[in-house]
């Protein structure tokens, strides 16, 4: 005899014991597995109150896991497709802009490491960072100035 599919309970909290999950995203997820009478914004209510879902902790694991790799666009559209909005997202996003320039930096030095005079190469680099994400701002400081700091 087979075991009864987990509750929906059940299936948010194996969920958030991988990581950290967004409202929105947590919702999508469970809402796969509802059954009539199933109220998915009533468990996501409950797990909020018992502080098992935070849109404060995603928020931060997010960014943790993206700052490394891309720039303040890539990550605030990325936290806006999660359903992050609000005062919260403007916090998050004055939080990345101090760091910007150097996390630029960072990623420039390790994908090229020295500062070109050809054209066709700088248009490479810039190009390289403005896919990543970065503001023109952050990415001409770290482009023309990368031999500032070193």
């Amino acid at each position: 005899m087979a075991a009864p599919p987990p509750s929906l309970k059940a299936r948010a909290l194996r969920l958030l014991s991988t990581r950290e999950h967004s409202r929105l995203e947590l919702g999508r997820k469970l809402a796969r597995y509802a059954e009539e009478g199933d109220d998915i914004d009533a468990l996501l209510d409950f797990l909020e109150k018992n502080n098992w879902l935070s849109q404060e902790r995603f928020s931060e694991s997010l960014i943790h896991r993206r700052a490394g790799r891309y720039g303040n666009s890539r990550i605030v559209a990325e936290l806006q497709s999660h359903g992050v909005a609000g005062d919260a997202l403007q916090d998050l996003k004055s939080q990345l802009a101090d760091t910007e320039v150097e996390r630029a930096r960072a990623i420039w030095q390790r994908k090229f490491g020295t500062v070109t005079t050809d054209p066709q190469e700088r248009h490479k680099q810039v190009r390289f960072l403005l896919q990543r994400g970065f503001s023109q701002r952050a990415i001409l400081k770290v482009v023309k100035g990368a031999d500032l700091d070193e």
